[in-house]
């Protein structure tokens, strides 16, 4: 059966929406927090550091200077490229099918991370996502040029445009408040996961909030027979 969907294009968050990175961003944040002697958050205290720019986090987490920070993301940032960016990363079940059957249902899609842009694409394309999607967007590798949620959605905006796609009806997916408030910037609204990192508050201004990927499906597609 043919699907349709009430959006001209869908705008994905990353990590905690589609990719469960977890795992290699506990490991690399330990190693380089106690580096630079501050302590290493625990897996519970992820949630402060999944979703905004790690140049932001290291300052609101552990009080470093813009100047210590960015010391401290470059070190971060060895760690990863060491690693390889797809180092025990995980999809969350069933988001790479929902995505490809947008994507068959002709609808462009592109994502909108606060990750650097690099790391973005060697993920799309580790999980054969790339082919689904008309753009990869992320933040700059410096994550200060580009790094404020709004101003990626924008780009992502921008690079569809480019493309030639309806940008009319745009709806933003993702799981943390900075994505609700970077919709809301740039008019765009957004679908809530919570099986991402996220306090439940957070999804607070968001036009809906699911908690399955059923569930984000029937927001996304309906059937042809329905239209």
């Amino acid at each position: 059966m043919t699907s349709r969907s009430p959006w001209t294009c869908v705008l994905w968050d990353v990590d905690g929406t589609i990719v469960d990175a977890s795992d290699g961003i506990l490991r690399r944040l330990k190693i380089t927090l106690e580096h630079f002697g501050r302590p290493a958050p625990t897996r519970a205290e992820l949630v402060h550091w999944i979703g905004p720019p790690m140049f932001q986090s290291f300052q609101v987490n552990v009080g470093m200077t813009p100047e210590q920070a960015d010391e401290a993301v470059s070190f971060y940032r060895v760690l990863g490229k060491a690693d390889g960016y797809t180092t025990g990363a995980k999809l969350f079940d069933g988001i790479a099918a929902l995505i490809e059957d947008v994507a068959a249902a002709g609808v462009p899609q592109a994502t909108a991370s606060s990750k650097p842009e690099v790391q973005v694409v060697a993920l799309m394309d580790h999980f054969d996502l790339s082919t689904s999607l008309t753009a990869t967007v992320g933040a700059t590798s410096d994550e200060k040029t580009l790094s404020a949620k709004s101003d990626i959605v924008a780009e992502a905006l921008r690079r569809l445009q480019v493309s030639g796609v309806d940008t009319s009806r745009p709806v933003l997916v993702g799981d943390r408040h900075h994505d609700v408030e970077g919709g809301a910037e740039q008019g765009v609204p957004v679908i809530f996961v919570r099986w991402g990192f996220s306090w439940p508050h957070e999804s607070d201004g968001a036009q809906a909030a699911v908690d399955t990927v059923d569930e984000l499906r029937a927001l996304l597609l309906f059937p042809e027979d329905d239209a």
